[in-house]
């Protein structure tokens, strides 16, 4: 796991597909990576899905993780994140606002056309950056700006207007070789940032990253 940044009060890093935020038993987990490097306190501020890679923080104390905490609550951060999509939307670049209803028993997101219990405003911005006509149909990269952080916020707001991600059969998506094309690109946050590049594989391995 690379290490982008650190200091007394955090570490920027950049969590790889497949390994988990948060502590969970029989995982690896981003958590215990940095506790191989000696870490005696890790505190998770904010997560990634276990199938979306890219730069992460975490707080090295108490005091770190609660004014963490409270940046991301407060929308003090930013975020980017690059996702490849299949098919190409209508506009170059565009504000989305849905509301969206998170269903625990059956672990997925879903827009809603109305507010009811439990359902939370979700907002972002994208833009275009390249599409390519493949065998399977058009790809493109988009970079995308998120104002909230909702569970699955992009995958489902990309699906809902039938723009999957590649590899994403859980959100519709049919290109099916590969894990979600999702990737944090860049997290800035107190005074630091820190910026990552999705691996060379495949759907990244179609644009000029």
């Amino acid at each position: 796991m690379e290490i982008l940044f650190e200091d007394d009060r955090l570490w920027i890093c950049v969590k790889p597909v497949g390994l988990s935020s948060e502590e969970a038993e029989g995982k690896d987990s981003v958590p215990a990576e940095l506790r191989k490097m000696g870490a005696t306190y890790v505190g998770v501020v904010h997560r990634l899905d276990v199938v979306t890679g890219g730069v992460m923080v975490l707080a090295k104390n108490p005091e770190s993780a609660a004014r963490l905490s409270t940046e991301f609550s407060e929308g003090k951060t930013e975020k980017i994140y690059l996702a490849v999509v299949e098919g190409k939307p209508e506009k170059p670049h565009e504000t989305w606002k849905d509301l969206l209803f998170f269903d625990r028993k059956k672990g997925k997101s879903y827009v809603v056309d109305r507010a009811r219990k439990g359902t939370k405003e979700a907002a972002l911005d994208y833009e275009v950056l390249q599409s390519v006509e493949t065998p399977k149909g058009v790809r493109t990269l988009v970079k995308v700006r998120l104002h909230t952080g909702r569970t699955h916020q992009i995958r489902v707001q990309f699906a809902s207007r039938k723009l999957p991600l590649c590899g994403d059969g859980r959100y519709g998506g049919r290109d099916n070789g590969c894990s979600p094309a999702l990737w944090c690109h860049q997290l800035s946050v107190l005074d630091v940032k820190g910026a990552s590049l999705p691996p060379k594989t495949y759907p990244w391995s179609l644009f000029a990253l």
